[in-house]
Order: C-alpha cells, then structure tokens, then sequence
C-alpha cells in the first residue's frame, strides 16, 4: 500500500494495532484492553517469522512489539521493521517484562519509538497508541498532500508547455525585406501573457503590436492569443487599422476585463509607411518601444516612443493618443514587454529603466543580436536561466530604400 493509499485509508477508518508476541495470553490481554476503545482496530501476530509480513500488508500505525521472541529476538525485530518500505516509520512500543535502562536504550538506539512494560497499564496504553498513531496518520496525510502537489504540478506544467506551445506556433515568421524583423520569446516557468505579430496592412503600411496580460498561467496567455487572432483577422468593427489609436480604443472596448475573467493588459501598437517613412504609433500603459540609430552620437542615438494610454480592460471609454515618429535610414526599433528588463537581481535590488536604456544603446558584438546579447545579459543578472516573465522582444530593421 502506498502512502497516498495508507492516508485515505487510515483518514476513514479506525487506529490500527499490531501486537507481535508469542504468547497467546498477552494476546488476549491487550485485546481485551483495547476492545473499550471503538477507534481502535487491533491485530495479533504470534510468529516473529510473521512479522514483517503482517506489518506490510496491515499498515499498522502502531506496532507492539515483545522483546523476547523464540524465533526471532525481539530487539532484532525492531531494525528490520526500519529498512522495510512500509514500516520505516511506523511508530515502534516495545514490551518488555523488565524494567532496565540498559534495554531501552538499545531499544531506542535500534529505532523504537517508546517503551513500556507489559502488560501496561490499560489507560496508558490506550493514551500512547493514540498519541502515536496521531502523529504517524498526519505524517502520511502530509506526504500525501505533497504527491497529489506533486501530481497536480505536473499537470499543470504539462497545460503551461502546452499553452507555450500554442502562442509560439501563432507567433510570426521572421520578415527578411523590405524591412527585416526578427524576435525574441521565452516564456516564463509560470507562462505570462505576452503575445506579438506584425503585417502588412496593404502594399506600403506595415502593422506592428505587442501586448501583455496581467497575471500567468493559461487564462492569460488565452486572452492574449484571442486578442492576437482579433488583430489578425481585422474582425474589429468601425476600425482603421492604419490608426493606432482607433485600433486601441476598439480593443479596450472588446476586451473589457468584467467580461475577461478580471484580466486586463498593455499594448503597444504601431503602423509604419514604408514611403513617407513614419511610424505613428500608440500605447496602453506599455512600455516605450525604442528606435535606435547606430550611426549617431550618444545624446541622439535613442529615442523612446512614449506609450501614454491607460490599460486595456479598465475604462470602456479610454482614448490613446497616437504619435508619429520619423524612421532614419539604419533605424533599429525594438518593442518588448516589461520581462525583458523588469529583472531581480539575487541581492533583492531591481535593474534600472536607466540601466536597461544604457544597455541597449551599447553596439552589438559580432555575430549576435540585441535580443540575444540582451536575453544572455538577463539571465547572468538574475543568476538562473528561468525567467520570472515571459521574455518578449521584436526588432526590426529599416534598411535605408
């Protein structure tokens, strides 16, 4: 019987006994002493030979066992109780007819839990089964909360890998011309909300957007593959998706949180005309996307596009203001979620916005990208390859025409 089995066992019925002597009369006597107490269920095992066995198929939560066997020495008994699976901690009384220090304390050292006299006061006996038995069933009742935990855990890790899955096979291929994307996405042990695409919205105007939902786990990350396949199909209605701010205001209207299960996000989303070079963009409480030109000098190498918007889900009748930022040739953009630079560090302290702007000014090293420099710099940051969120980061380069 497993412990699983044993708690649920022993949660419905009676205190289990095991009695081990060889003479019938003890036998009887201690029946006889237990027969007052109905919480009791009391077993007799006149065999030392029969011992082990018994134990293992009963699961006792108290066993009593005599000292002095013929066929086997009762404190012999005792040890192999412990290196026996189903009685390694099943609490121990040993019976003895004597009353000397020397014995306990082999008793003890040998893994018993108590030791009394036989035959022990009625009273007595009946108070130290209790008590015994008492600490031994919550034991097992603990152990079996932490397997089914355990189970439930790996359930639940199979639903999120499942869950991570699904959004990546959403997720966009990467873009090689006219405008070369590529991206960024770990998903966090817990799974965030954080989802991205980008299309063209017709043969010059390219849509950009980026969101992430409050909260982990599979809700969020459906919420945010709904909004995705929202965006995708253009099935908004009254929407220009070539305006951010109708886009987000439509959105904020369709995914109000009291009909999301409470959950609410920010995005960041923005639509870039390939002729007139400008990206007009707009936010909801979302992290600034940032352009970065890697020609210039420092005080002008990076620009951060604002998301002034409130959250998505909040207020039915919330605006977001668009804005509209020209593109250089060689301009790099990067719009992310906040797990790419919301980051503990092992002392406690949090990375900077600051820190992370500094960061990403710096020029990439040969042979790698920002994303991938940026992702190997947050793990060494954090001190672990496990991330706390979704780690999410699209970049896209503007090739001069």
């Amino acid at each position: 019987m497993n412990l699983a089995a044993q708690a649920t066992s022993l949660s419905e019925h009676k205190i289990i006994v095991l009695l081990v002597d060889d003479q019938p009369i003890i036998g009887e006597a201690v029946r006889r002493i237990l027969s007052v107490a109905d919480d009791i269920t009391y077993h007799y095992c006149q065999h030392a030979t029969e011992a082990l066995q018994k134990a293992a198929e009963l699961g006792p939560t108290v066993i009593l066992q005599d000292l002095v066997m013929p066929e086997i020495d009762g404190l012999d008994l005792v040890p192999q109780y412990r290196t026996q699976a189903e009685t390694k901690d099943t609490p121990l009384i040993v019976l003895s007819t004597k009353e000397e220090a020397v014995t306990k304390a082999e008793a003890f050292a040998r893994g018993a839990n108590d030791y009394l006299v036989k035959i022990p006061d009625g009273l007595e006996l009946i108070a130290r089964i209790r008590y015994h038995s008492r600490g031994y069933i919550a034991m097992l009742e603990r152990q079996a909360a932490y397997e089914a935990l355990q189970r439930s855990e790996g359930i639940l890790r199979d639903q999120l890998d499942s869950a991570a899955d699904y959004v990546i096979s959403l997720l966009p291929l990467p873009m090689k011309s006219p405008i070369s994307i590529d991206w960024s996405f770990v998903p966090s042990a817990a799974l965030g909300g954080d989802a991205f695409d980008y299309q063209w919205l017709d043969d010059r105007r390219l849509a950009m957007c980026l969101l992430d939902v409050c909260g982990h786990g599979v809700g969020s990350a459906l919420l945010s593959v709904s909004v995705l396949n929202t965006l995708r199909s253009r099935t908004l209605p009254d929407t220009n998706f070539k305006d951010p701010s109708s886009v987000l205001m439509r959105v904020n209207q369709a995914f109000q949180m009291d009909r999301q299960n409470d959950l609410f996000f920010t995005m960041w989303y923005g639509v870039y005309d390939c002729e007139t070079r400008q990206l007009t963009h707009a936010g909801a409480a979302h992290p600034p996307a940032l352009l970065i030109a890697p020609d210039v000098t420092d005080n002008d190498r990076l620009r951060e596009l604002n998301s002034s918007g409130p959250m998505i889900g909040i207020d039915e009748d919330s605006t977001f203001p668009s804005q509209t930022s020209e593109v250089r040739p060689g301009d790099q953009l990067y719009f992310f979620s906040d797990g790419v630079f919301e980051i503990i560090k092992p002392d406690g302290t949090m990375w900077t916005m600051e820190e992370f702007l500094e960061f990403m000014k710096q020029p990439i090293a040969d042979g790698t990208t920002k994303s991938e420099e940026l992702l190997t710099y947050v793990r060494e940051l954090q001190g672990r390859d496990e991330l706390n969120d979704d780690f999410s980061i699209v970049h896209a380069d503007f090739v001069a025409n």
